[in-house]
């Protein structure tokens, strides 16, 4: 075997071997760890009872209820990322329309602000800063919206009394938006410096 092909042959052993480790940590990266599942579990309990801390608005017949269930769970979507905070939002918020009577509504709460936790976190893991913040919650806003609009067209088969509810989702939201944004960046720096989360760069 001639030497180029033993170089050769060495530089492909170290690509593979740069390629298992890089594997590793993105296993590392992504496997679920104790401390992840009690945060998750502790954000979703979180989120399941501060939505009982709530308003049901006259101006809607069918919706119309503001509480402050997201404000958890955009904090746990912004500080721990897309899966704490999908989980945190559709389990939580889903058990919450299971025990308090909006039994035909858990369905689309797990997936509605399932992805509402997801697409914060998906926005956020990667990026700070006060224009990333308000983008993501204007996301969530919309995707909340859109899919209660669409949630509520379903179960009372009218495409036009839904619009009464979107006032109370906009309350809702915005709320929710006053009180994360004046507290996400001390809570995101004190959860990296207690160590409840890697100090990854951001941009």
């Amino acid at each position: 075997m001639g030497i180029y092909s033993r170089a050769r042959k060495a530089d492909n052993g170290e690509a593979i071997n740069r390629g298992g480790f890089q594997m590793k940590e993105r296993e590392t990266h992504h496997r679920l760890t104790l401390q992840d599942l009690v945060i998750t579990a502790l954000m979703i309990a979180l989120t399941f009872g501060m939505t009982f801390i709530n308003v049901r608005l006259p101006i809607a017949a069918n919706g119309g209820l503001v509480h402050l269930g997201n404000i958890p769970l955009l904090i746990a979507a912004v500080i721990f990322g897309k899966r704490t905070g999908a989980l945190a939002g559709g389990i939580g918020m889903a058990l919450f329309d299971l025990v308090g009577g909006w039994t035909l509504w858990a369905p689309f709460t797990f997936v509605i602000v399932g992805l509402m936790g997801y697409v914060v976190g998906a926005m956020t893991e990667k990026h700070c800063g006060y224009r990333w913040y308000v983008a993501a919650i204007a996301a969530a806003c919309a995707i909340k919206i859109a899919g209660y609009y669409v949630a509520e067209s379903i179960i009372y088969g009218n495409w036009l009394a839904p619009v009464a509810s979107i006032p109370g989702n906009l309350v809702q939201m915005g709320l929710a938006a006053v009180v994360v944004l004046a507290v996400i960046g001390r809570l995101d720096l004190a959860a990296a410096r207690i160590g409840l989360k890697p100090q990854t760069p951001k941009v």
